[in-house]
């Protein structure tokens, strides 16, 4: 039986989506979660915690490659580390991981976090392949609903996003898991830019409401990046087909008329 895929980060959005997707070509999987789960045919459930390292050497045990998933609004710097090493000590040849777009050009502690992680995987000594990809669809939506709780909407100005599908990261992270290490490759982003007002417009037409919106600066070097758009990439990345139109008619009920006059 061949060497399982270890799947760091298994049992979130897109870990759900990966883990099938390597059970259909073959290969069997070994997910690391804090909590676990249930085992299933070509699929075996760890638990451990890459925050603190406990249980990490474990679930790589007999592992060739990772597909490290795991992340979190801090500490993925942290995670990367206890991750790298245990990976070393187990013999482990590939490590692919997943980051974020604008990751090396915002300034914010989290990106920060994200960049340093991707730096320790880099200077790992293991193959290594590294995707950026943009927001998915899914945290677009999880903010405008946030957004759309309040009766008047502050929206940061020169904001803009290029939210993707993550069944289109799914997919693409599949390839690269499987394919030889192949250092830091294209982005993948949305094949639309949008400002954020015009998300969260697009939201509120798809459920029926409307809502004030308070135009507000964002201050600081991380405004001003985001106005730059430092955390697009415009050139020279792989685009996703799905829209965030497309997103939204499939996700989100039609509202019945009492909603739409709310």
């Amino acid at each position: 039986m061949s060497a399982p895929i270890l799947v760091t980060g298994g049992t979130g959005t897109l870990g759900r989506l990966v883990t099938p997707l390597l059970r259909d070509t073959g290969h069997p999987v070994r997910v690391l979660s804090r909590h676990g789960g249930p085992a299933a045919d070509g699929l075996e459930q760890v638990t451990g915690d890459l925050l603190t390292g406990a249980g990490v050497e474990s679930a790589v045990r007999g592992v060739r490659t990772v597909l490290h998933l795991a992340g979190g609004p801090r500490g993925d710097d942290r995670a990367a580390r206890h991750l790298v090493r245990a990976a070393r000590q187990a013999g482990v040849r590939r490590l692919v991981h997943i980051s974020v777009v604008g990751a090396d050009r915002v300034p914010l502690a989290w990106l920060r976090s994200k960049l340093d992680a991707e730096r320790a995987i880099t200077d790992s000594g293991l193959g290594w392949t590294t995707l950026r990809a943009a927001q998915f669809h899914d945290l677009a939506l999880n903010v405008v609903e946030k957004m759309a709780k309040l009766p008047v909407v502050p929206v940061p100005g020169g904001l803009r996003l290029q939210p993707v599908d993550a069944r289109e990261v799914a997919h693409r992270l599949v390839e690269l898991t499987l394919g030889a290490p192949a250092g830091l490759v294209p982005d993948l982003v949305g094949p639309n830019v949008y400002a954020l007002d015009e998300l969260l417009r697009s939201y509120l037409r798809a459920v029926g409401r409307r809502r004030l919106f308070l135009p507000v600066r964002m201050p600081g070097k991380a405004g001003r990046a985001y106005r730059n758009g430092d955390n697009l990439t415009l050139d020279g990345a792989d685009t996703g087909r799905r829209t965030w139109e497309a997103f939204l008619a499939e996700r989100l009920p039609r509202p019945g008329p009492a909603a739409a006059r709310r």
